[in-house]
């Protein structure tokens, strides 16, 4: 199967101003997107989607393809699945892959590996979506809400003081990897990218860092370090 990865990498950023082409270990953190993409077996292309002339610049140097995203998709509010579905259509029919995978480039610690895992998950057919997921942070049965000024667990009847071992597993989608196949992509009508019957792929909390603000790039860059040793 023929297959895309997409990079979306617009070039407002409120968190952290400058975020996808920030100095990360030496690299502008897109530059560790890129090249995991470009070495994960059975992608073809590696396309980032942006607004940002610089962004571009960078993108282009790391040896990624541009497609250019329009105004309309380019501000706070805008989906990463619009993006993708505007960029599939823009194809020629020809052209358009049958796998596409979404890869945002605050995940700089994501592996070629966990790309391929979700990949050959998806191209196999036997799942239309595949993504990256970590152990939660904070398992359900353990989280409260505020409800007329007091607290209350947040699922109802529920002990929250059970010990961690009695407590079914939680995960949470970790932002590093999403891959769908085209079909189920264009037909689902929601916002998101777990579609159809979707595999789980787990990765570790220490490679799932997802950067936002300068304190993340601090905390992801000593994690890679000692990843490195």
């Amino acid at each position: 199967m023929s297959c895309h990865a997409y990079i979306p990498a617009r070039a407002g950023s409120k968190g952290l101003p400058g975020k996808n082409i920030h100095p990360f270990a030496g690299r502008p953190l897109i530059a560790w997107t890129i090249e995991a993409a470009k070495a994960a077996k059975g992608v073809d292309r590696v396309i980032v989607s942006t607004d940002g002339e610089d962004i571009a610049r960078v993108a282009e140097a790391e040896g990624a393809e541009i497609a250019w995203r329009p105004t309309h998709l380019s501000g706070d509010t805008a989906l990463p699945k619009d993006a993708l579905r505007y960029h599939y259509l823009e194809m020629a029919e020809p052209d358009r892959p049958e796998v596409m995978v979404l890869l945002q480039p605050t995940s700089p610690l994501r592996r070629s590996s966990d790309i391929e895992t979700c990949v050959s998950a998806v191209a196999s057919g036997e799942w239309d979506s595949a993504c990256t997921f970590k152990r939660a942070d904070t398992n359900p049965y353990r989280a409260w809400k505020i409800e007329h000024g007091a607290v209350v667990t947040f699922i109802d009847d529920i002990d929250p003081w059970q010990p961690r071992q009695a407590l079914p597993d939680a995960i949470e989608l970790n932002g590093a990897v999403y891959a769908v196949r085209a079909k189920p992509f264009l037909d689902d009508p929601g916002p998101g990218f777990v579609i159809g019957r979707s595999k789980p792929v787990m990765m570790d909390e220490a490679r799932s860092a997802d950067i936002d603000s300068a304190l993340d790039l601090l905390i992801a860059e000593l994690i890679r370090d000692n990843l490195e040793r």
